[in-house]
């Protein structure tokens, strides 16, 4: 007897397990599904149906008796992203293109990445903004072998991208303006400093070892900040002004363009908050990864309010899910800060995260979520949960399929959240992610080839939270329930003329 659910090998696409009796293979265990159960199910369903539904009114007049009004939606409400790492980078056309049709097709929103770092190599050198022949399908599809390390891999030039969504009606999330991380800004930020400085400088931090964390000499460790203002006067007013211009240089390319629907102002800054080193005023903020300008969260912020329209929403994102972040978040706005989002980052990036929870370990767990939820609500913000990785714990169908199971249940109670306006996949290809992240959290193969996970989502995205029905008008009146988004209207009039209008509902 062939298995319903799989192996994946027998069917184009899997039947994803969503109950303990469905789950009829024991792809994951009974404390699995006992912490999954049905009250729990239930109770995603009727927040979904409170939060993510409205009450549809459209009057379409005089009518044949028995007619029907067909009620169709064209586009979700809700922010269904992925990044987009590997734009034009997957070694074919074929592979580009399947990639590229998911922005509009699966996905109505995209986050594309402007690390500092990789979008300007030398000091001299403009932003990588519109591309050039290294960011072309002509040269990635010379590196079969190791593309990974070329340095502008996971780094394509933003124009393009941002072109194509505008093109397919996807909004674009830019990430970030402003992170400390060593991963994100230049080794040359050295070179800002007067020549009698230099050495002092390359003495507290190893440029040559710039990574996440630069290696800093214990004296770094020692030094107060007004010791380092007096020390390093040039380099603090430097460093403070090249910060600013690079900021307000990815502002003033995308400020105007209507694809671009939001920022990440700031990027995981609250372990830099929460260590008392953001301090205003100061020339210089100490940060666990590097020097950088003094109080550099609000100083950015303060470019953002100052630059950014009103259409375009200003968010915060981090990976600590903490009360320190909220308090962060709370503090920023008590002083001014137009804080108008939040970001919470959800990475499962050990495979023996998700075996736990196939297990029934509770990582994860629906009281877990839940009670995320409802501390980042404490600012009253829109919330995004804004980097997914999912990782398939082991080789082969099952694997493929816990990984898939696990996303199903996640995207469900996210969505059936009050607060929450969107939901972003990370690495979207396997073998794909930064150096250090799991091989196996893509929803594609690297050839492209969808994974049961894929399947998980498209379902749940393009079918199941979509409406469509035919309704019967009472009295010139069409009366639905349905998802919030843009909806088209087709209906036939007493005289037998055909209609089509389009209505949002909010």
């Amino acid at each position: 007897m062939i298995s319903l659910i799989w192996p994946l090998s027998v069917f184009a696409q899997p039947v994803i397990p969503h109950r303990s009796a469905e789950d009829t293979c024991g792809v994951m265990s009974p404390a699995y599904w006992a912490l999954w159960n049905d009250d729990v199910q239930s109770k995603i369903d009727a927040d979904i149906d409170l939060y993510r539904k409205a009450d549809g009114v459209f009057r379409v007049g005089s009518v044949k008796k028995g007619t029907t009004v067909k009620v169709e939606q064209v586009s979700s409400a809700f922010q269904f992203g992925a990044s987009t790492f590997n734009f034009n980078q997957l070694g074919s056309s074929e592979a580009n293109s399947r990639y590229k049709e998911l922005f509009g097709t699966l996905f109505n929103r995209a986050t594309v990445g402007l690390y500092w770092r990789d979008f300007q190599w030398f000091k001299d050198d403009p932003m990588r903004f519109s591309g050039e022949l290294r960011d072309s399908e002509e040269y990635w599809n010379n590196f079969k072998k190791k593309p990974y390390a070329q340095p502008h891999w996971r780094r394509p030039a933003s124009d393009p991208i941002v072109d194509w969504c505008a093109a397919h009606d996807v909004g674009v999330h830019i990430h970030p303006l402003a992170w400390g991380s060593g991963t994100n800004n230049p080794t040359w930020l050295h070179l800002l400093a007067p020549q009698g400085e230099r050495a002092l400088l390359d003495s507290l931090e190893d440029v040559s070892l710039f990574e996440s964390k630069v290696p800093r000499s214990a004296r770094y460790d020692a030094l107060s900040l007004d010791s380092l203002a007096i020390l390093l006067p040039g380099y603090g007013k430097a460093l403070s002004e090249t910060f600013d211009t690079h900021v307000r240089e990815i502002i003033d390319r995308y400020k105007d363009n209507p694809a671009v629907v939001s920022f990440d102002v700031v990027n995981e800054s609250c372990k830099d908050w929460r260590a008392g080193v953001q301090v205003p005023g100061a020339l210089f903020t100490k940060s666990r990864y590097m020097l950088l300008p003094g109080d550099y969260t609000r100083r950015t912020w303060r470019i953002a309010d100052e630059m950014i329209p009103g259409r375009q929403m200003k968010c915060i994102n981090d990976y600590v899910m903490e009360d320190d972040y909220i308090r962060q978040v709370q503090t920023l706005l008590s002083e001014g800060c137009d804080v108008q989002a939040i970001g919470a980052q959800m990475h499962l990036y050990d495979p023996a995260q998700c075996a736990q929870i196939a297990a029934g370990e509770p990582v994860q767990s629906p009281e877990y979520v839940w009670d995320l939820m409802q501390r980042l609500s404490a600012p009253g913000l829109p919330i995004c949960i804004s980097e997914i990785t999912i990782t398939a714990p082991f080789d082969g169908d099952r694997g493929e399929m816990i990984q898939a199971i696990i996303a199903r249940n996640l995207y469900r109670l996210w969505f059936s959240g009050e607060k929450m306006f969107a939901i972003t996949w990370w690495n979207l290809v396997d073998g794909c992610g930064f150096p250090g992240e799991p091989a196996t959290s893509g929803l594609f193969y690297r050839n492209m080839t969808p994974k049961a996970a894929y399947y998980a989502l498209e379902e749940l995205i393009n079918h199941e939270w979509k409406t469509s029905l035919e309704v019967k008008p009472v009295k010139g009146v069409v009366r639905w329930r349905g998802f919030k988004g843009a909806y088209k209207i087709f209906w036939t009039d007493a005289r037998g003329r055909e209609h089509t209008d389009t209505v949002e509902l909010k």
